[in-house]
């Protein structure tokens, strides 16, 4: 919230919350409580968003017990998407509308010794129960903390600082002075110290780490894993195995549907080298995109976005791209991070564009705060809804008026498909059902002829260290495409593009095991109508 008084939010800790064991437990029998709670609430005297709201949370409580006492097998660290790595730029963009953000902000940044000496030692006692991660990730993660190893005085943070403080009004030029001062102070006595204790940590705890394989290597690794995959896809899916079924099946139809591009005309996959979309800069593909989304998505409310270069000291170390999410009550404002290293250079900025803006996060983001449910939902997270629904328009993208013939579309668009298809599938063979880095080799280059040892070990290491990431991507994308294709093979001609749009959208972030039925019930609505 921009202005939290407003929503009658008056004293506001300052705290990035706590990881230690016993809070994690703590926080798991409150957990328990508030089911207890709910499920006093008379279900049938509830209105329809409240009904709604109830069977969210619910589920959201249901799948967080599945987790307890496994506490111990969080990973708050990772090369790319751990704490360490997100967390500073995050407060690069902590926006000031007020000279109290100011003090806030700084009581968050000296904090963060403490904060990773609480990560630390959540790490010790994962070593001492036997679930350290492996030297290699370890060095992984070492590398992304020497990343943020800056010099106070001039790096990016110092930088967005001078620019949110500019713009915070009312204040002295005497004021500014004392503040930049002080952050540069709290940056070389808290920041930077937290990054070199918690690279002193992971090299003390080197060794101590047994377990080379995906999450099943792990006593209960398996049954982690299980709790994960509900936790961050929601599916719909009874089951592991049904997933891993419903993947292979989507691939074999993505594969087929390039296979019969490829016949009827041989010469398209000589197109996949060089095209290039009609819109290439960043601002004109946003323009570009708003018009494209016109006829097949609902309208939105007025907002603004920037795009920023993410600073090229932290390139290695983040996304291809992301996208900031704004204050509730400020949805106007919205911020991208585009990563322009070269090792991303194979991944276009269009479809990118189309995944982190329009008809992606920022217009998803805005539309479910526009409707105003609510206010609990913002607090839940389901990011296979959220980010199942940036892969699907990002995929649909391909298909717009984009300077692309219709056949490189299809062709780009289903291999695309298959490429997140492999890792999803990947993500669960290595850390569910047992493939060793061997394994992963052999199948790689039976089914995809992938021969490099370099390019195997990285898919294998990435893969340990960010168990179900890629199903979060993957799974939402499946459920969304699979209730579209029983749409409209259900009222075919009737069907309307912008009306499934709105349903999925209108639903907002929720498991699928909620979002099913209430489908069901819209697609049974559409045929009568």
């Amino acid at each position: 919230l921009a202005d939290p008084a407003a929503a009658g939010i008056t004293d506001v800790p300052v705290s990035y919350g706590s990881v230690s064991l016993e809070d994690l437990k703590a926080d798991m029998e409150d957990t328990k409580e508030v089911l207890k709670q709910l499920e006093k609430f008379p279900y049938d005297q509830l209105n329809e968003e409240q009904q709604l709201t109830y069977e969210v949370l619910k589920e959201y409580v249901n799948t967080a017990l599945l987790s307890d006492g496994l506490e111990l097998y969080d990973q708050p660290l990772a090369p790319t998407i751990g704490i360490q790595a997100q967390l500073p730029v995050i407060l690069a963009e902590y926006v000031f509308y007020s000279k109290e953000d100011i003090d806030t902000y700084l009581s968050l940044l000296s904090s963060i010794d403490e904060y990773f000496g609480e990560i630390g030692e959540f790490e010790r006692a994962k070593a001492d129960a036997g679930l350290f991660i492996s030297d290699t990730s370890a060095d992984n993660i070492i590398t992304s903390c020497e990343t943020y190893l800056i010099n106070p005085d001039d790096n990016f943070i110092t930088r967005t600082f001078d620019e949110r403080l500019n713009a915070v009004k009312g204040l002295t030029e005497e004021e500014k002075a004392a503040y930049r001062a002080e952050h540069v102070k709290i940056l070389g006595e808290d920041f930077v110290p937290a990054y070199q204790g918690l690279i002193q940590t992971l090299t003390d705890l080197k060794g101590k780490g047994k377990n080379t394989e995906g999450m099943w290597g792990y006593p209960d690794g398996k049954a982690y894993y299980e709790y994960l995959v509900h936790a961050v896809t929601g599916m719909s899916y009874s089951s592991v195995d049904d997933l891993k079924k419903a993947i292979e099946e989507k691939m074999v139809m993505d594969t087929a549907a390039i296979v019969s591009i490829l016949h009827e005309n041989p010469e398209a996959v000589s197109k996949v080298d060089g095209y290039s979309f009609s819109f290439t800069e960043p601002e004109d593909i946003i323009v570009n995109l708003q018009e494209q989304i016109t006829d097949d998505f609902p309208s939105l409310p007025e907002c603004r976005y920037t795009i920023k270069d993410i600073p090229t000291a932290l390139e290695l170390s983040l996304s291809p791209a992301f996208y900031i999410l704004p204050p509730l009550d400020r949805y106007e404002d919205n911020l991208i991070y585009i990563n322009r290293n070269e090792r991303f250079q194979d991944d276009p900025l269009y479809p990118t564009l189309a995944h982190e803006g329009y008809p992606g996060h920022l217009y998803q983001t805005v539309y479910f705060i526009d409707k105003n449910p609510s206010r609990l939902r913002h607090l839940l997270s389901f990011g296979s809804y959220t980010e199942g629904w940036a892969t699907y328009v990002e995929f649909q993208s391909y298909l717009f008026d984009n300077g692309l013939d219709s056949e490189l579309q299809k062709l780009l668009m289903h291999n695309r498909s298959v490429l997140l298809g492999l890792h999803a599938y990947l993500d669960l063979q290595i850390n569910y059902y047992g493939w060793s880095r061997e394994d992963t080799a052999s199948f790689l280059e039976q089914y995809y002829s992938i021969t490099s040892e370099d390019t195997v070990n990285e898919i294998f290491q990435t893969m340990v260290e960010n168990p179900a990431n890629y199903l979060e991507y993957y799974v939402g994308y499946l459920e969304i495409s699979s209730m579209r294709q029983r749409a409209e093979n259900g009222l075919g001609d009737k069907f309307s593009p912008e009306k499934f749009h709105k349903f999925i959208l209108d639903m907002g972030p929720a498991p699928f095991t909620v979002i099913r039925p209430y489908f069901t019930q819209w697609l049974d609505g559409e045929k009568s109508s």
